[in-house]
């Protein structure tokens, strides 16, 4: 009987350790890999509508085509204010409008045929239309509309003004900073056509051209 019993616990002995080996050869759970996703989710674009304010600073050169007296050429640096309105009409393509004020500083003096000969134009200012396309955080544009300046003619010591008015076309190229804050550089051409001046009792007629590169910086609402 004792026998029996011994046999007995011996083997529940064995039983009991055999058991966690079996379970260790068993297959264990795996614990499932990382979710790695390839799509995502995209940074939102710059939003180029709205309006905006700014102020630019850059250099001007024009030339004055002078008749009955010599011509005259004028540089200097120009620098204003501006404010316009962007519309987005696709993803990537915009309308707007803009106006801006310059001070200018074109002045030149010449003598030929005994006539001496002095041209100036202290401001202009330009209403204009704008046409762009975006990559983003860029802009590519075109502009155009119309120019206003002032005028100033010399001759022998007596002077004669007037207010021109012309045409005016470009292009630029503009980038997001901030959110709020944008920066561009552009090229404007301006042409204000012929005007007559009286200047001594002689008759005289100017035409100027003149052209612009400036670096601007907005402030978007």
């Amino acid at each position: 009987m004792k026998r029996l019993a011994f046999a007995g616990l011996t083997a529940a002995a064995f039983a009991g350790l055999a058991t966690p080996v079996l379970a260790a050869d068993l297959p264990q759970p795996v614990d499932p890999a990382p979710a790695f996703y390839d799509d995502q989710v995209p940074a939102a674009r710059f939003d180029w509508g709205g309006a905006y304010v700014g102020g630019n600073l850059g250099w001007g050169w024009g030339n004055f085509d002078n008749r009955n007296a010599p011509d005259t050429d004028g540089d200097g640096i120009q620098g204003g204010i501006h404010a316009g309105y962007n519309h987005i009409i696709s993803p990537n393509v915009l309308i707007g409008a803009e106006a801006d004020f310059q001070f200018s500083d074109l002045e030149d003096t010449a003598t030929a045929g005994g006539v001496t000969a002095e041209t100036g134009s202290s401001w202009n200012s330009s209403i204009r239309g704008r046409l762009g396309y975006t990559f983003d955080r860029f802009l590519v544009y075109g502009t155009g509309g119309l120019a206003i300046a002032d005028l100033d003619f010399k001759a022998n010591g007596a002077k004669d003004s007037t207010t021109a008015v012309g045409w005016t076309a470009g292009a630029g190229v503009e980038g997001a900073v901030t959110q709020n804050v944008t920066a561009r550089l552009e090229y404007i051409h301006q042409d204000f056509g012929s005007e007559s001046f009286t200047v001594g009792g002689d008759s005289y007629k100017s035409d100027l051209d003149n052209n612009l590169v400036r670096f601007g910086l907005s402030y978007k609402f």
